[in-house]
């Protein structure tokens, strides 16, 4: 039995970043090497020297979508809809706040192409099933209606077109391709595409996984036993391509760098359930915490997590949690930034 309390530590406020590194490649980089356990501290941009080039890259090319809506009852009352996934064509699941001023058959205008029809409340507590009605892409229309779904704990004072500029090309990954995020793969944010490109000259070869990131990435674990908290639902996909080149490269002997937790479950669920990696499109609720033992993933590059969260589990599952709380504390000492726009950690 493990305590959810063992994965807790005191970050300063301060330390949370609320806006991103000047560039992405600027960020600091903390650099742990499991073997001697030693910790280094570099920039991002020096990845591409640390890299050895007997190795592999697997990021997550999911899109973060606008999924923040802003609606108003024909009483004026304004109500927030966090979109959280699409079930079928105009059919979502999401959160309504406050949800005490809807029921089913509410109706709330977005903007002049948006509506949202309240349904249901959904099977999973607090959830909602809507409808969206709008005609032409979803996509499209929620780039003009929606804005970035950023976590709580990013607050700013900022305008709000400022704001939308800035998280609409920040909040997003520089090889984000397909739609379906409510939160970055936020480990991918600090490549840029001359990084990528110095990575594959220097015969590194990227493959690419879609897990699109869901709910579970805010909510906090509510259990005290660490065996008792159930994870969220995932999406992910892994294509043929992505799928040989993690073959051909694991009969190499080559090492598999995952970037970000995501990256890491997508594989790791993959083989729990096919006992190998192949293309398929599936669903993902592994939780990995200590003493998991990873199958397909080496190396990791991440972001610094939130005290007591699944994604702080997950990485103590690979370096070892006194290791890792090692770590943040002399990360907190280094004034690193921390979560989402914040700095990253090389676990090697």
């Amino acid at each position: 039995m493990m305590l959810v309390s063992d994965f807790d530590y005191n970050l300063p406020e301060e330390l949370i970043a609320q806006v991103p590194a000047d560039k992405r490649d600027l960020s600091r980089m903390m650099v742990l090497n499991r073997k001697d356990k030693k910790i280094n501290h570099h920039i991002f941009k020096d990845i591409v020297d640390l890299i050895n080039d007997n190795s592999i890259l697997i990021l997550n090319n999911t899109r973060v979508i606008p999924a923040r809506l802003y609606g108003y009852k024909d009483t004026g009352a304004k109500i927030e809809v966090f979109l959280l996934k699409e079930k079928a064509q105009h059919h979502w699941e999401a959160l309504i706040k406050p949800s005490k001023r809807v029921k089913s058959g509410t109706k709330l205008i977005i903007s002049e192409e948006l509506s949202v029809e309240i349904l249901s409340p959904a099977e999973d507590d607090g959830k909602w099933n809507i409808y969206l009605e709008y005609e032409g892409d979803i996509y499209d229309i929620l780039s003009r209606a929606g804005n970035v779904p950023l976590p709580p704990y990013i607050e700013r004072k900022m305008t709000p077109e400022e704001l939308k500029k800035l998280d609409y090309e920040r909040y997003q990954t520089v090889y984000a391709k397909k739609e379906g995020s409510v939160a970055a793969p936020t480990a991918g944010l600090h490549f840029t595409a001359e990084i990528l490109n110095k990575l594959n000259a220097k015969g590194i070869q990227i493959g690419y996984v879609t897990l699109n990131v869901g709910l579970g990435t805010f909510r906090p674990v509510k259990c005290d036993v660490v065996e008792e908290h159930k994870m969220d639902s995932e999406i992910f996909e892994i294509s043929s391509e992505t799928a040989k080149l993690i073959n051909q490269s694991k009969a190499e002997g080559k090492k598999l760098i995952a970037v970000g937790t995501t990256s890491v479950r997508t594989l790791e669920t993959a083989y729990k359930q096919f006992g190998e990696i192949k293309e398929c499109r599936s669903s993902s609720t592994l939780f990995i915490y200590p003493p998991y033992e990873f199958k397909v993933v080496d190396s990791l590059i991440t972001n610094f997590h939130l005290p007591k969260s699944t994604l702080l589990m997950l990485v103590s599952a690979l370096a070892g949690r006194e290791f890792i709380m090692e770590a943040y504390k002399e990360a907190i000492e280094n004034k690193y930034r921390f979560y989402s726009y914040g700095d990253c950690m090389f676990i090697d």
